[in-house]
């Protein structure tokens, strides 16, 4: 495990509160687009002091926060058990960092995806993957007698104080549960025609107005205030959700949102959580490859992930064109397995860039807008935050977006780039 008692750095003060950094591609919205999260098992909490007892009081904070996210569900804290595993927090930490931020000491930490998912299994709870839909949240505030619509912020937003907070609220409340979700462009926060559709939760014209932003899910949501309770109705639209209206209620804007997020996580990892019981004790990760274009590179690419030692087996669960998709079942951490791939020169990484464009969470893409090399340069900083960063995967087919919401572990991407072997010959 690694530690560091240095104060924060610049970038670490940027992240003292959860900054999410989204990754959305630009194609035209469609079912299954799908984000994988970076940092699902990353944890940043407050703690009295750099002492031991602090320190070991911030390893179960972090726990705690990381089985809520992991989990799908704030109930899992109330498990017989969870007790048991949270005194044995430090044991699942792979690193952590204690600083200091405007006289609070804080403690940022790492855990290990499989070990949190073998301690959520041995409590019979589910455990929700690291790929997750992304939504596309449509929502209209009422306030002494004014609507508005939340959008994207943006670095000259003429956004009301009352809607960014609103988009605060949800944005720091959805980054603590691992929920990928972006608003849409300011350009349609005049559009007082849209603004009654989605009052009144015309679906086939939001739909209509999101074309060309990319999402899994889209939600329609009304939010007003009747004396001291603010009241929230919307409906789900795509992935096959349910379409009847769901609601919360509560006394402030952010007790709000945290039920209305609550209730969102719940259900999405109601859908794609996996049982106690289908955590493997050898757990498995898909490794896409791209670039595989003959029978050579097929065998070359497997060879070399079966002679790496955290590997206890390879198979082929999918080709499709020069994109090999392989099932990677691995011992110990999945960090682990990863620093033994970047040892391999023919594994090139694919980052967030080659397939996407970062932006910031509470941002998202304009129809037929592009991001500046300076906003890019901003974003980068966010994604190197301490909390959940969002990715999109790169592009493929419906069956790819699929496969990912199935799998616990992040999806590993890279490109096969041969190096010359031995004789002249590629290899």
């Amino acid at each position: 495990m690694t530690n560091s008692v240095n104060g924060y750095s610049a970038k670490m003060k940027r992240a003292v509160l959860v900054i999410i950094a989204m990754v959305c591609a630009l194609f035209a919205g469609s079912p299954a687009t799908a984000v994988t999260i970076t940092g699902l098992y990353n944890a940043d909490v407050p703690i009295s002091g750099s002492s031991s007892s602090g320190v070991k009081a911030g390893y179960e904070a972090g726990l705690r926060e990381v089985l809520v996210r992991v989990s799908g569900s704030r109930d899992v804290l109330e498990l017989e058990g969870v007790d048991q595993l949270l005194s044995k927090a430090e044991s699942l930490v792979l690193a952590y960092q204690v600083g200091e931020s405007q006289g609070q000491s804080r403690m940022q930490m790492s855990f290990g995806a499989v070990g949190v998912n073998r301690g959520l299994a041995a409590l019979n709870a589910p455990v929700w993957g690291a790929n997750r839909p992304l939504t596309l949240a449509w929502i209209a505030v009422e306030d002494r007698g004014q609507r508005q619509l939340i959008t994207a912020k943006t670095s000259a937003s003429a956004q009301s104080d009352g809607a960014a907070e609103w988009r605060a609220h949800l944005v720091e409340v959805a980054s603590e549960r691992g929920l990928p979700m972006v608003f849409p462009g300011e350009g349609f926060s005049d559009d007082r025609s849209l603004l009654s559709d989605l009052w009144g939760q015309f679906v086939d014209r939001i739909e209509a107005a999101s074309e060309g932003q990319a999402y899994d899910v889209i939600t329609l949501m009304r939010i007003s205030r009747s004396g001291g309770q603010w009241r929230a109705g919307w409906v789900f639209e795509g992935m096959g959700m349910d379409a009847s209206e769901r609601s919360a209620s509560a006394g402030t804007p952010r007790e709000l949102a945290e039920k209305v997020v609550d209730q969102w996580a719940e259900l999405y990892a109601g859908r794609y959580a996996v049982s106690a019981s289908s955590v493997a004790d050898s757990p498995a990760v898909d490794v896409v490859v791209d670039g595989v274009s003959s029978l050579a590179d097929y065998g070359n690419a497997v060879k070399a992930l079966e002679g790496m030692t955290p590997v206890r087996a390879v198979g082929a669960s999918r080709i499709r064109g020069e994109r090999l998709t392989l099932e990677v079942a691995f011992s110990g951490e999945l960090n682990q397995l990863q620093e033994y791939i970047a040892l391999d020169p023919r594994f090139v990484a694919q980052n967030a860039e080659d397939a996407t464009t970062i932006v910031q969470a509470t941002e998202v893409v304009q129809p037929a807008a592009s991001v500046d090399q300076g906003e890019q340069e901003v974003e980068a900083e966010a994604s190197e935050a301490s909390g959940p960063a969002y990715q999109s995967l790169p592009e493929g087919d419906e069956q790819d977006a699929a496969d990912a919401f199935e799998s616990l572990y992040e999806v590993l991407y890279y490109r096969w780039q041969r190096t010359p072997g031995r004789g002249g010959s590629n290899s």
